[in-house]
Formats: structure tokens, C-alpha cells, sequence
């Protein structure tokens, strides 16, 4: 082979790689866990999220409220929302014992941050059975969440940390998404809903 046979072979080779690696996907960091909310049902909320959109039993967000801005000084907010998968009473299967994963504190930025360097063993938790509420906070284009959690509740006490994240961004648009499910033992039985149209709101720069 002549060195410009071989140099065009050297290229496509580069460029072969270089194509592959970009189509790699991102595997962005684990959530924040609320309520009996586990790793194993985030799991199983990760296969459903690339599903078609279904807004039918969305959540209603009660706050933050459409363009809302807060000040630079505000401390964290609690957010809240209603839910309609919440209220639904569902049969218990035949023959099937469904357990409700224990509720455990809910990890900061700083704990996932120091579990990234330094993991740690988790303890297998029991399968969870229940509805569940994935919220992410965005900014435009980028390919992970700035913050998110994973809870079995109706509302989301933001920490310190995940504010002082978030005022990282300040002026910027950031959005709030809330995927939805119900399991029955870490399995998705119905959903995933999401809202129709992410919320927009802001942090004020200082």
C-alpha cells in the first residue's frame, strides 16, 4: 500500500471512530430519590421515557407557576402538583405479593457528587409498587437534567445544594418536566404521562 492509499485509509478509519463514539448515547447521573422512590423503579422509568408523549393524566403543576422568576436571594422552593393516577384504586394481583419500597432521605448534590467518587454498597431494596413522579430541570440543549428527582410524592422540597446548582444558571430559561407512572413491583404498568409543554421559569441573576 502507498502512503496515500494508506493515508486515506488512516482517515477513514479516524473518521469511522470518531462517528461512532458521537453516537454513543450520554448516561447522565441518577436522580435525587424522594419518598420510597428507588434505583431500581428509576430503572424502569428510563426503558418507558422513550415512549410517544401521553399528556392524558399528566400532572397538574401547582408551582412553580408559567415564566415565574425568583429572586436572586429566594431560599429553596417546595413544589407541588396533583396527580390523577394518585387517586386511582387499583385491584391487588392474584397471587402476587406487591411490596412498597421503605421511604428513605433524599440524597443532596453534594452526597450523589461524593458517591460518583467514591461509591458506595446500597442495600437491595424490596420492589416498588406504587405511582411515581420523575421531575427534571433543564436548560435548553443540554443532554442531562441540571437537577432531578425521583419521588413517590406530590411535592419536592428543593435543597440547598440543588438551588445553589440551579444558581449557576441564573437569567437563564429553565424548564421543568414531569414524567409519571404507575408500578407494580418495579414494573410500568400504566403511563408514562408527561406534560404537553415543559414549565418555564428563571432564577434572578444578582
Amino acid at each position: 500500500m502507498n502512503v496515500r492509499h494508506l493515508s486515506t485509509a488512516f482517515v477513514a478509519a479516524i473518521a469511522l471512530a470518531t462517528s461512532a463514539c458521537e453516537s454513543e448515547p450520554v448516561e447522565c447521573p441518577e436522580p435525587l430519590y424522594g419518598g420510597g422512590a428507588t434505583d431500581e423503579a428509576w430503572h424502569a422509568m428510563v426503558d418507558v421515557k422513550t415512549r410517544p408523549i401521553d399528556s392524558s393524566r399528566a400532572v397538574t403543576l401547582l408551582s412553580p407557576a408559567e415564566g415565574e422568576v425568583y429572586p436572586a436571594d429566594a431560599t429553596p422552593p417546595t413544589w407541588e402538583w396533583t396527580s390523577p393516577i394518585a387517586s386511582l384504586e387499583r385491584p391487588r394481583a392474584r397471587g402476587a405479593l406487591a411490596f412498597q419500597a421503605a421511604p428513605r432521605p433524599s440524597r443532596s448534590f453534594t452526597a450523589w457528587l461524593g458517591e460518583l467518587l467514591v461509591p458506595t454498597a446500597h442495600a437491595h431494596l424490596p420492589p416498588y409498587t406504587g405511582d411515581l413522579y420523575w421531575v427534571e430541570i433543564s436548560t435548553p440543549g443540554a443532554e442531562c437534567p441540571v437537577a432531578q428527582v425521583l419521588t413517590s410524592e406530590l411535592s419536592w422540597q428543593l435543597d440547598s445544594n440543588t438551588w445553589d446548582e440551579l444558581g449557576k444558571h441564573a437569567g437563564k430559561e429553565l424548564t421543568v418536566q414531569v414524567m409519571s407512572a404507575y408500578l407494580v413491583q418495579n414494573r410500568v404498568t400504566e403511563g408514562p404521562y408527561r406534560l404537553d409543554t415543559p414549565r418555564k421559569f428563571r432564577r434572578g441573576a444578582q
